[in-house]
């Protein structure tokens, strides 16, 4: 236990001498090691250790804020009356006691092999294979880099509802980036893999299989012809385009874009906001992805949320404060990049259920159009639901079939229009890994979706259409 808990009851009390509301304290350990690859060295291998106590305190409509690196009595009783200060609560009050009960967290992702536990030799070796199957029999590859990465996230929450509960997260990830030069100049491929879990993910994932396919992916870009541009049909292949929902669509379902009135699903649940074809999901509890934990950085368990069912929008994503104030359930979104921030409303696992299509029926049903294999970054304004997004593995679609490869572009659209213009999804399905920032903080989240075609949206290439 990272902190005892007739410690935390008396820095809880401490943080109520002003009249607040609510307290809270937010207590993690998080070490992780992370090592590189580049150009045929080990550039690094890194330790990281960050550990401290975020203490929040509630009163009326404002919201105080401390953290300390210092765990003792004495550091969280400072922190407590900073915070308290800061959320500038009424007449001082003499100190309530403050009764907690241990709660359980229920962790979908169990652990089998501490990382840790693991010689680091082990974890080069991972990096040495991965560059030399990318470089094998692809004398177009130039450069390839690597990176592997873990961590061991053990969190406490606490607050004066009387809640007191823990959680440990583990996570291992690699990744691939690949270089092929040619006539084509330089193209990239780039492949990685990341789940909740211990050392065992690289018992069931080959880093050489996902080193051959980033590696293939550069050096088919350097035949690549321009993307076409105008109107077309899109069509996503399972798992690739999971972060244009997260982003174009996810983001504005999110409560406090809700409350500050800058998303376009403002005062819509119950209404139709997507294709009857689309069921939109953001799940917690899924076991060993990305964006899994037991309990969210409020000390809620995970949920597993409809957000939107059949094309109609059920409900948005909700943190403690703003489900309180609307009378609404909390729905385990409450997130946090470390304990020096407040949390806020994050997405965890977001995704679209499949559907009955056959996977290859959507492209041979797709006379012209683009499939696309991978999507990459992009931007989106909430407000209006705007986005572009990059295409970073793509293909013309000619007479029902994937021809040839595509150099990279950019899709073009706006999200609401986009959930409405899904006229095919397939039984398929496929997750992602991915980074999620928002006003400054990242965490980790997942993304997918089943193979689908979008009737139109604009590509942004350089050719006719």
């Amino acid at each position: 236990m990272l902190i005892d808990q007739d410690v935390v009851e008396r820095a809880l009390s401490h943080a109520m001498v002003k009249g607040a509301e609510w307290a809270e304290i937010f207590a993690e350990d998080r070490s992780s090691l992370s090592a590189s690859f580049d150009d045929g060295h080990v550039e690094e291998v890194a330790n990281g250790r960050e550990r401290g106590a975020g203490i929040r305190v509630v009163a009326g409509e404002t919201s105080g804020y401390a953290h300390t690196d210092d765990l003792s009595e004495q550091g969280l009783l400072r922190a407590a009356a900073v915070a308290a200060g800061a959320a500038r609560a009424g007449v001082q009050a003499p100190p309530s006691g403050v009764s907690l009960s241990a709660g359980e967290s229920h962790n979908p992702s169990a652990v089998e092999i501490l990382p840790e536990s693991v010689p680091r030799e082990r974890k080069v070796e991972l990096l040495l294979a991965a560059d030399e199957a990318a470089r094998s029999g692809r004398p177009a590859i130039k450069q390839v880099s690597a990176g592997y990465g873990e961590s061991r996230r053990e969190i406490l929450v606490a607050s004066t509802s009387g809640v007191f509960v823990s959680d440990e997260h583990v996570r291992t990830r690699f990744s691939v980036n690949c270089v092929a030069s040619g006539d084509g100049g330089l193209q990239t491929g780039y492949e990685t893999t990341a789940r909740t879990v211990g050392f065992e993910h690289f018992g069931g994932v080959e880093v050489e299989g996902l080193a051959a396919k980033a590696a293939s992916r550069a050096v088919t870009k350097l035949s690549a012809r321009p993307a076409p541009s105008g109107e077309l049909a899109v069509v996503l292949a399972s798992g690739g385009g999971g972060v244009l929902f997260h982003e174009a669509c996810g983001h504005g379902l999110e409560a406090d874009h809700i409350a500050k009135d800058v998303s376009v699903y403002v005062g819509k649940i119950g209404a139709q906001v997507a294709s009857p074809l689309v069921t939109l999901v953001d799940d917690g509890t899924q076991a060993g992805e990305w964006g899994s934990y037991g309990i969210d950085d409020e000390g809620n368990p995970g949920v597993r949320s409809v957000l939107i069912e059949g094309g109609v929008l059920q409900d948005y994503m909700w943190d403690r404060l703003r489900a309180g104030k609307e009378g609404r359930d909390v729905s385990g979104n409450g997130r946090r990049q470390s304990y020096r921030y407040m949390p806020m409303v994050r997405m965890t696992n977001t995704f679209i259920l499949p559907g009955e299509s056959d996977p290859d029926e959507i492209v041979a049903q797709t006379p012209h159009g683009v499939y696309v294999a991978q999507l990459g970054g992009g931007q989106v304004n909430t407000t209006t639901g705007d986005f572009v997004f990059g295409m970073t593995e793509a293909y013309l679609i000619e007479g029902g079939r994937i021809t040839a490869p595509l150099r990279d572009a950019n899709l073009i659209g706006n999200g609401p229009q986009v959930l409405s213009l899904i006229d095919a999804v397939a039984s398929d399905f496929g997750m992602q890994a991915g980074t999620c920032g928002k006003d400054g903080q990242s965490v980790p989240v997942g993304v997918g979706q089943p193979t689908l075609r979008i009737a139109s949206v604009t590509v942004g290439g350089t050719a006719d259409g």
